[in-house]
């Protein structure tokens, strides 16, 4: 019997006895209900026994604000997670695309978790995101970016990231992942234990499955996607840190 129970923007579902805990931030505008759009995701990690707090967002420009807090309300939720079922051994932070970059721009450096689990990294300008933004700039005369800027995030992690276990998991069919310079980023820290992990699927492998459940047509590569999850699943629960 799992446990339901909100705690600011915080989602905490809790297995009856846990093991770890999973703190999810999930992607651009698909997490205002993270626990529909990653339902599938968020009961994959409960039949495990991890308990599983979902951080609910309406994505701004200024995503260092909105990763400050993420991470204060996650503490809270924590704290209350650990008043009832007391110590928790295991705890990792678990992003996809934007979440992702909100988790590496934690005020704590990554320091008060024992991993990160990045799921299609994504740090692009805000006029590549949001698709009307450039025409609308140069119509009206105006910049606007990300705060921090895609290079400044990246020199961010490379500064001021602590963390040195992350689990980067890129999709085959994904143009929208980078990965690959987030990997590069990381690796210029010294004792760096990074590992990329590359997946059949896309983007929005994670949460499509759960999207898709609503809609009333079966969708003929749900096996393979509900396969691939399982894989992320498996390597995020036994995951060895």
């Amino acid at each position: 019997m799992n446990t339901f129970k909100r705690i600011n923007n915080v989602l905490c579902q809790w297995p009856s006895r846990p093991i770890g805990l999973i703190e999810l931030i999930g992607g651009s505008y698909i997490s205002i209900k993270p626990e529909v759009t990653y339902k599938r995701l968020i009961s994959n990690l409960l039949q495990r026994n991890f308990a599983v707090h979902s951080w609910s967002y309406i994505p701004n420009f200024d995503h260092q604000l909105q990763s400050n807090q993420a991470w204060k309300q996650f503490r809270q939720a924590r704290k209350t997670l650990e008043q009832r079922y007391k110590l928790i051994t295991k705890s990792i932070r678990l992003g996809h695309s934007l979440g992702c970059k909100l988790h590496l721009l934690s005020p704590d450096g990554g320091r008060n978790c024992d991993g990160l689990v990045a799921i299609s990294f994504n740090n692009f300008k805000a006029d590549k995101s949001i698709p009307l933004l450039k025409k609308m700039s140069q119509k009206l005369n105006f910049q606007t970016e990300f705060s921090p800027s895609p290079a400044e995030t990246l020199n961010l992690i490379r500064e001021h990231y602590d963390q040195t276990n992350n689990l980067l998991m890129k999709f085959k069919n994904d143009n929208l992942d980078q990965s690959n310079l987030l990997l590069k980023s990381l690796e210029k820290r010294p004792f760096d234990k990074s590992k990329i992990l590359r997946l059949e699927g896309n983007h929005l492998t994670p949460v499509s499955v759960g999207l898709r459940e609503k809609l009333p047509k079966s969708d003929f590569q749900r096996p393979l996607k509900y396969e691939t999850l399982d894989l992320v699943v498996d390597q995020i629960t036994n995951w060895e840190i």
